[in-house]
């Protein structure tokens, strides 16, 4: 059994039932009776017996500290390595929102070491009705539950043959992302026949970041005062443009532009674009829905993000961006900002 089915087992076993006669004793004990102390009976004792309602809020030991321990620097503080922000919308357009969103941060400052880590993922889904909506909110909880099972859980646990090796735990972050999304793709295509929805995540552990993908949400990465796009559009009209034709300004109004060749429930083995990233530095990731690219320039999307005091702040302005260009789709979109010395 898994750990997590272990933790699930261990919630639902009920407490051992107790008898009615052991939880009230056959005798009650007798009522106490206050003694009432005049005004002046309560000064007299108050001057001669010591003030117990104010004790001190911790025993002060005698000072042992020694002088070569004085000498040495105080501990560097630790504080958050990331800060998030994420919104999603129905749009201005659309009766219902198709569109899902995952977000986990979890970081730990204690003699037990684990490394910062973050879990982002959003989903467009596909197929009309509630379909898309069931498709991409099924394939963000299979991912969600596959990392945390295989990577968070075994870290949290104390496991530090996983990430002893750099190399080795970068190509297991890979790999084990590409497994998740693969059993979101089994799972959508038995579950909901005939939807399908985009998939666009990224796995931070530390200083490694995993970005996986299939569709055409997108992943931008802010690095060191360069914007690049992360992700290819597994879409018909990005590949006429990657042949030379169709010029992007004319795939942004194409009216197949929406039509995917991948997507998440396809069925079959699904291809999945992982790559993996350097945190070392300060970044900021942008995952969005084409509700919001399809509407607002990369570099209107970037003078949002970075003129917004917070994460939150830039997601909310990234939206009314979105909206007031139209707001033809779902609009969703997840800013992950990463400190510098995020290991």
């Amino acid at each position: 059994m898994s750990k997590v089915g272990t933790w699930f087992r261990r919630l639902w076993q009920k407490p051992p039932e107790v008898a009615l006669d052991e939880q009230v004793p056959a005798e009650y004990p007798e009522p106490v009776v206050e003694e009432r102390v005049s005004d002046e009976e309560r000064v007299s004792e108050s001057e001669t017996s010591p003030n117990l309602e104010t004790p001190p809020l911790r025993a002060r030991d005698p000072d042992t500290t020694s002088q070569e321990a004085l000498a040495q620097p105080a501990p560097r503080s630790v504080g958050a390595s990331m800060a998030y922000g994420w919104i999603t919308d129905i749009g201005r357009v659309r009766d219902h929102n198709e569109d899902s969103v995952f977000v986990f941060a979890a970081e730990q400052c204690s003699s037990v070491t684990v490394p910062p880590f973050g879990l982002f993922i959003l989903a467009d889904g596909m197929g009309g009705h509630e379909a898309g909506e069931v498709a991409s909110a099924l394939a963000c909880q299979v991912v969600a539950a596959h990392l945390m099972e295989h990577i968070y859980l075994p870290l949290l646990f104390g496991d530090r043959e996983m990430a002893a090796d750099e190399e080795t735990f970068e190509a297991l972050l890979a790999e084990t992302l590409t497994d998740a999304v693969q059993h979101a793709n089994t799972e959508v295509y038995s579950s909901t026949p005939g939807s399908g929805t985009t998939l666009t995540c990224a796995l931070a552990v530390g200083k490694h970041c995993v970005i996986g993908h299939v569709g055409d949400s997108r992943a931008y990465l802010r690095q060191d005062g360069t914007i690049r796009l992360l992700t290819n559009d597994h879409s018909m009209v990005k590949q006429l443009v990657d042949i030379g034709q169709l010029t992007p300004e004319a795939a942004a109004n194409h009216p197949r532009r929406n039509i995917l060749y991948r997507a998440v429930g396809q069925g079959g083995a699904l291809p999945v674009d992982v790559q993996s990233l350097d945190l070392e530095h300060e970044a900021q990731l942008l995952l969005c829905t084409d509700g919001l690219w399809g509407l607002v320039s990369d570099e209107e999307l970037w003078r949002i993000v970075t003129s917004a005091p917070t994460a939150q702040m830039a997601c909310a302005s990234l939206l009314e961006a979105a909206n007031v260009a139209g707001g033809h789709d779902n609009i969703t979109a997840v800013l992950v900002e990463f400190q510098n010395g995020t290991a």
